[in-house]
């Protein structure tokens, strides 16, 4: 690939110049490919060969590595670069990615290049941002090499499962940790821009249970759906009202009634009707609480009485998070990107990451920050990545944990 395309560094200590510039395009993008490659579609279960994938690299860099299955045959993997008893910093991913689906020009999982971008499932969410935290750990490792030691481990914790349910970070989290860390960087696409905060996400699932009758009756029966309609009015007077209040960095809760399913037949009166819900959290909100907040609404109402029932349900959730603007993580990260050739910003995002977990559960502040384009990128077909904004990721990342841990030992 040719350099003038890519910005040079310009605010670089000599020692960071050296560790950045050990960072290899092409086994990046070598990397890039043979994750892609091996397919991880969620639902499945199948996240095992792109873990073999991202094991065998973490392995051949010397890196200490952990894998053990999350649930059966999806395994999580811990690769760790030691450094001194201090606190570390952590990387975060998943290697699931959603399926394929239709409309590809080309086989979604051979990786095709052209104009300087990789095509293929999973480029951009995000076995990209994988292979550049890899690439950034290799040049790292050498550090001592130009007279720079790490004060604490640098890890990457990469999950299964996260496009779905969670499985792999919950069950991380829920495991003792043997470190500290001052802070964890989610691989995710963020087009390189700082995303400091993230709304969580939960589903919340509603079944409502009636009476069937002739349709020439109605009278003798109760309408799940008609109940079903009564609740959904409640959530869309509980979005506006969400709205009165809005947050500067995320904005406000939301709801959405994604599905409905109800009824039996044309000329009967619907004994049963479904509703599936998804609530985007504030980092301060419980979706158990806002459930049975919603079930008091019903109830005072009325809809949940007179022949109807109502099951109200959490069947997902995941946490948002918030770390502070002036957070070390925050700073190093921006002049960690900004260093590395590219514009940045500062803000939040409105979609959920596994990073909720880690800011909950284990007290470690968080932020995101990945190549490609959630929105743009992520989720369609032909998926792609530019292979600049994974150079220029690895480069941040290397970066960011220099300057979070690195010291230049005293000589005598």
């Amino acid at each position: 690939m040719s350099g003038e395309s890519e910005p040079e560094p310009t605010a670089l200590s000599p020692a960071e110049r050296a560790i950045v510039g050990l960072i290899d395009e092409d086994a990046l993008v070598a990397l890039t490919t043979a994750l892609v490659e091996a397919p991880s579609e969620n639902p499945g279960g199948t996240e095992g060969a792109a873990v073999a994938v991202l094991e065998k690299s973490c392995r051949a860099l010397g890196l200490t590595v952990d894998v053990r299955e999350a649930a059966p045959q999806r395994p999580n993997l811990v690769a760790t670069l030691t450094g001194g008893d201090g606190p570390g910093l952590m990387f975060l991913g998943h290697s699931d990615v959603v399926p394929a689906g239709p409309y590809w020009t080309a086989d979604p999982y051979t990786v095709r290049t052209h104009d300087g971008r990789l095509y293929g499932r999973g480029t951009t969410d995000m076995k990209g941002g994988l292979a550049a935290v890899v690439a950034a750990m290799a040049a790292v490792s050498r550090a001592a090499e130009f007279g720079v030691e790490l004060s604490g481990p640098v890890r990457l914790v990469c999950t299964a499962d996260e496009e779905e349910h969670g499985l792999g970070v919950r069950d991380f989290v829920s495991r003792p940790a043997d470190h500290d860390f001052l802070g964890c960087v989610v691989a995710e696409p963020t087009d390189l821009q700082v995303v400091r905060g993230c709304r969580g996400a939960s589903y919340i699932e509603i079944d409502v249970t009636g009476r069937a009758a002739h349709s020439g009756r109605p009278a003798d029966g109760r309408s799940a759906i008609d109940a079903a309609a009564a609740i959904v009015e409640l959530i869309r007077a509980d979005s506006e009202h969400l709205t009165g209040s809005l947050d500067d960095l995320l904005g406000c809760g939301t709801w959405n009634v994604g599905t409905i399913q109800g009824g039996q037949g044309i000329s009967v009166v619907a004994p049963s009707c479904s509703l599936g819900i998804d609530r985007r959290l504030m980092p301060d909100e419980d979706p158990h609480v806002i459930a049975e907040e919603l079930r008091k609404t019903i109830r005072d109402n009325g809809i949940d009485t007179d022949g109807i029932s109502v099951d109200v349900r959490v069947t997902m959730e995941m946490p948002g998070f918030a770390t502070a603007a002036d957070h070390p993580l925050v700073t190093a990260a921006v002049g960690s990107v900004t260093d590395a050739g590219t514009v940045t910003s500062v803000g939040g995002w409105s979609a959920a990451c596994d990073g909720g977990f880690v800011s909950r559960d284990l007290g470690i502040p968080s932020i995101v920050l990945g190549p490609g384009n959630i929105n743009t990128d992520a989720h369609q077909p032909d998926e792609s990545v530019a292979i600049a904004d994974l150079v220029t990721a690895a480069r941040a990342y290397a970066l960011a944990a220099l300057r979070l841990l690195g010291t230049t030992p005293a000589r005598p």
